[in-house]
């Protein structure tokens, strides 16, 4: 099970939902060209639930917010390092990733690599 994976937690206007989408649909496709053996992108559909601290609260999200989490995975933390470098040369990726044109607010966004240790598929 030597894998690594990059994983993602932000907030989406629920009306940018589509917008996202879409630009979620080629960055899996850029991602998977590189060589990500995985990439999943998950919209919130029943997050206000009553034990933990649900993803609504942790977030502070608004009724006309959603959140999304998602995935990458890759073979090795240093072959996510390549992929991940050749990603952001991609100019598919470049061309519709404008910072001030996202369809989400980049700062309410939270990101990191991860080590897995169950795998129970």
């Amino acid at each position: 099970m030597p894998k690594y994976v990059d994983g993602y937690l932000l907030v989406v206007p629920k009306k940018n939902l589509a917008a996202y989408k879409k630009m979620a649909r080629t960055a899996g496709k850029v991602w998977m060209d590189h060589g990500a053996l995985e990439y999943r992108e998950c919209a919130g559909d029943d997050l206000a639930l009553p034990w933990g601290t649900n993803y609504t609260k942790l977030l502070k999200t608004t009724p006309k917010e959603t959140v999304v989490y998602s995935w990458i995975v890759y073979k090795s933390k240093a072959q996510r390092d390549k992929v991940n470098q050749a990603v952001m040369k991609d100019p598919r990726l470049t061309a519709s990733m404008d910072p001030k044109k996202m369809p989400f607010d980049m700062k309410r966004m939270s990101c990191g690599g991860f080590v897995p240790f169950v795998d129970a598929t």
